[in-house]
């Protein structure tokens, strides 16, 4: 019997194809794309459980673009190595950031000697991981009383503009409720939080938005075409919004902490989280 394509390996092929839409355009991400609120992160290391006197410094950001969430870890006094498997993204990122060191890598293979990190992020990413593989590299790297900080932005749904803006830009980042970060079996999930915050924009920018997200870059020009038809007749006919006229895009950035299984003498239930 031939075997299936369905299921997780498909999954798996179709992540890495959207993953690839990332390579380059890095200067128009970093243009277009929201940074993280200072709320978020004071949260994650603020209330990072540590079972050690040395104060948490050394942070991996994994998936670190062209370095969104790797300013706020700047700005918060951390000592930050930014991994990314675009050369073009950590181009962007050494511009803005000179001095952090940067590495060409992935979350499930970083190239980071083994207990270096007191805490890894993923911020945007942990969706184009594949979780069992990178949970066991992350576990790797982090030393004692190290912790793992899972963070998406998304777009905040509960406003009906934003909702019918998401779908037509087909936002598949949009996470269900209830809905909880897949990590292996090193890591068990310690807390999470919900941040409110929102970014000025104006309709050219939220178009520009638009072309930033895996399904426009990865669908084809016909696709596109619509998509840019549809938010030009959804924000300036149905909406009424005049060209360069401020709007405020809100947002959600959830944020998980993880910290790892053994240190607490604990495994977690196949299939709980």
């Amino acid at each position: 019997m031939a075997q299936s394509t369905s299921g997780p390996r498909l999954e798996a092929l179709r992540r890495r194809e959207l993953a690839r839409s990332y390579e380059d355009g890095g200067e128009h991400y970093d243009r277009i794309r929201p940074g993280y609120p200072v709320e978020a992160v004071e949260w994650l290391f603020g209330c990072a459980p540590r079972s050690t006197e040395v104060p948490l410094q050394q942070v991996a950001d994994i998936g670190a673009g062209t370095g969104k969430y790797t300013r706020s870890l700047i700005a918060a006094g951390y000592q930050v190595t930014a991994v990314d498997p675009s050369v073009d993204m950590l181009r962007q990122l050494e511009q803005m950031l000179p001095g952090v060191p940067v590495l060409q890598g992935t979350a499930e293979s970083t190239g980071l000697p083994s207990a270096s990190m007191d805490a890894a992020t993923v911020a945007q990413a942990w969706h184009w991981c594949d979780p069992v593989a990178a949970s066991t590299e992350l576990a790797r790297i982090l030393r004692p009383g190290g912790f793992l900080g899972l963070v998406w932005n998304q777009l905040d749904v509960s406003v009906p503009w934003v909702h019918r803006y998401s779908r037509i830009i087909h936002a598949g980042d949009v996470l269900r409720p209830g809905f909880r970060p897949a990590v292996g079996p090193e890591f068990v999930p310690d807390a999470s939080h919900t941040a409110r915050w929102s970014q000025q924009m104006t309709p050219e920018d939220l178009m520009e938005l638009a072309k930033s997200r895996s399904y426009y870059l990865s669908a084809p020009e016909p696709v596109r075409e619509r998509v840019m038809a549809n938010l030009t007749w959804y924000l300036f006919e149905h909406l009424g919004h005049r060209s360069g006229e401020p709007l405020e895009l809100p947002y959600l950035t959830l944020s998980w902490r993880m910290v790892k299984s053994a240190e607490l003498g604990l495994m977690p239930v196949p299939g709980d989280l």
